[in-house]
């Protein structure tokens, strides 16, 4: 979830019981290493480090495997050597995938949880097809734990997933409009007003985007593909990386953060339409409690 994850949030998602993630894309080693330094020391919750495309830097691999108990991958072919890395310094290995073969690609190179990622997903789409099929046929295919990932932002969708024999879900676009998001508040208004059907997939946000070298798709809010479409070619905003000013061309596919100016409606606003169950901005902590409790009942009530 690039800026959105904060460690600020992941702190606090670790701190509520669940796994809080951080991004790992564009830091030197040393720069993730203060990241992770300054994470763990705030929470003896569970913190994970998310490494996306491929060839992924196996310093930074190493960096963070020396420091969590779980790394996370995605958007690039699984990599024994890389997994043994990580095993070899006691962490875990969780893969995100699209399909049954990607799965399969996970388990046989080692991953210790498989990651199945639905088209219903916010942000950079590699599932082609819905979440529950693809679920159940990934289910079938390996013998790791497999978590869902989709679309799962309220009670009702966990305990789908739960029913349905996930070990477990990832959750995005809940925490978007969180007090302790990276999002700018534009951002977490947007997805506080987005209702049914207010999310779409597309190519619109490509521009310089190393993911979508492979596969443009990408699930958004409707409301930007709109403001996008409308703006003409050139400049929509700039943001700080680092210590670094950014220009954003229109089409960026960086998402607006706190400290993003410009044509905020207009850029990258990632959401599935699990955006529709989010009603105000709450603490990261209140959502993990809201769904974990509110899907445990609902599985209580249920015969049998």
């Amino acid at each position: 979830m690039g800026s959105v994850s904060s460690v600020e949030l992941a702190v606090a998602v670790a701190d509520a019981g669940a796994v809080g993630t951080v991004t790992a894309l564009g830091l030197s080693p040393g720069s993730l290493a203060r990241l992770l330094d300054d994470a763990t020391a705030r929470t003896a919750g569970v913190v994970a480090a998310n490494f996306l495309t491929g060839p992924v830097d196996r310093a930074a691999v190493e960096v963070a495997a020396q420091r969590l108990r779980l790394l996370d991958f995605f958007w690039s072919d699984p990599d024994p050597a890389v997994i043994e890395l990580v095993h070899g310094h006691g962490a875990l290995v969780s893969w995100q995938v699209g399909s049954v073969e990607e799965a399969r690609a996970a388990v046989g190179s080692g991953a210790d949880v498989v990651v199945v990622q639905g088209d219903e997903a916010g942000g950079h789409v590699r599932g082609v097809g819905s979440l529950l099929p693809l679920l159940a046929a990934v289910l079938d295919a390996v013998e790791v734990p497999v978590l869902a990932a989709g679309g799962i932002g309220h009670p009702r969708a966990l305990a789908a997933v739960l029913a349905a024999g996930a070990a477990g879900a990832r959750v995005g676009t809940a925490f978007i409009a969180t007090e302790e998001s990276g999002a700018h508040r534009t951002y977490k208004d947007a997805v506080v007003a987005a209702g049914p059907g207010a999310s779409a997939v597309t190519g619109a946000f490509s521009f310089g985007c190393p993911l979508c070298v492979t596969s443009a798709r990408h699930r958004v809010l409707r409301s930007c593909i709109v403001a996008a479409h409308a703006l003409p070619e050139g400049v929509v905003g700039e943001t700080r990386i680092g210590t670094r000013q950014v220009v954003l061309q229109k089409g960026s596919p960086l998402s607006p953060a706190a400290t993003t100016t410009g044509n905020l409606g207009a850029m990258a606003l990632y959401a599935s339409d699990a955006a529709a169950a989010v009603d105000a901005i709450r603490p990261a902590g209140d959502v993990v409690r809201g769904l974990c409790d509110g899907a445990a009942t609902l599985l209580a009530a249920q015969p049998g």
